[in-house]
């Protein structure tokens, strides 16, 4: 019975997609985007597969085709239980309500812009600066029901706290800083996300502010992608919430 073969065969295939894919690009035996893109096309064959099963449940009903069931069983099982796993991940993902966007800044008017960036490998021609008409409105409407972002004041002199960013930045688990520069008072670097490792460049930027004391700027890009999850958006939060935890001020 040709749906149950096909079912059977499109299990093995999907699982073998879904689990090569984030191993692979977990390990660094291909890119990231090609590993969550393996995953991707293994939850679709497994989809179609378990439509195939179903029909071939349907049609090996029959006695003289109940040689074939087998086949059906275990395809429409494997697949319906990658169809529910991706079901359930991609419904999880959409309804966290964030925007389709991937960078993120805490200062429209005055971004901070990557140097080091650009001169990575992997970012090789990529437009690593920000563009307001696209992220800009986004990121308002799209965040306009989370903690708010933006420019944060310090109580110490610029020195003092790029120092304690500096110092911070370099603790922050799963980050890679690649440049620092004390005259501009700038940290550049990369982030990676566990299971795919995807990453996503970052740069910090301290002011002189009024007053002796300074401010603290921070954006957040991805490499991959159109959309995030708001990953960018929760790592600015985070580290500015640990900032103002060490510095006892608050963000604005």
């Amino acid at each position: 019975m040709i749906p149950a073969w096909l079912s059977f065969f499109d299990a093995l295939i999907a699982l073998a997609l879904v689990v090569a894919g984030p191993l692979g690009a977990h390990f660094g035996l291909f890119p990231a985007f090609r590993g969550f893109s393996m995953f991707i096309l293994g939850a679709l064959i497994g989809i179609f597969g378990l439509v195939l099963g179903l029909v071939g449940l349907l049609l090996t009903r029959r006695p003289e085709q109940r040689q074939s069931r087998p086949r059906a069983v275990f395809g429409a099982t494997l697949c319906g239980i990658i169809t529910v796993l991706f079901l359930a991940l991609v419904a999880m993902r959409f309804s966290s309500g964030y925007p389709p966007i991937n960078d993120i800044t805490t200062d429209f008017a005055d971004p901070p812009e990557f140097i080091h960036a650009s001169e990575i490998v992997e970012n090789s021609g990529r437009n690593m600066k920000y563009d307001p008409a696209k992220y800009e409105n986004a990121q308002k409407q799209g965040y306009a029901n989370k903690p708010p972002i933006g420019p944060m004041p310090v109580d110490t002199d610029a020195d003092a706290t790029f120092a304690k960013v500096d110092a911070l930045a370099k603790q922050m688990p799963t980050w890679e800083i690649t440049y620092e520069d004390p005259k501009t008072r700038t940290i550049e670097g990369f982030a990676t996300s566990n299971l795919f490792r995807f990453k996503d460049d970052f740069v910090i930027r301290v002011k002189a502010g009024d007053n002796g004391k300074s401010i603290v700027d921070m954006r957040s890009k991805s490499r991959d992608g159109i959309g995030d999850f708001g990953v960018n958006f929760n790592r600015i939060v985070d580290f500015m919430a640990r900032l103002q935890q060490e510095s006892g001020t608050k963000a604005s």
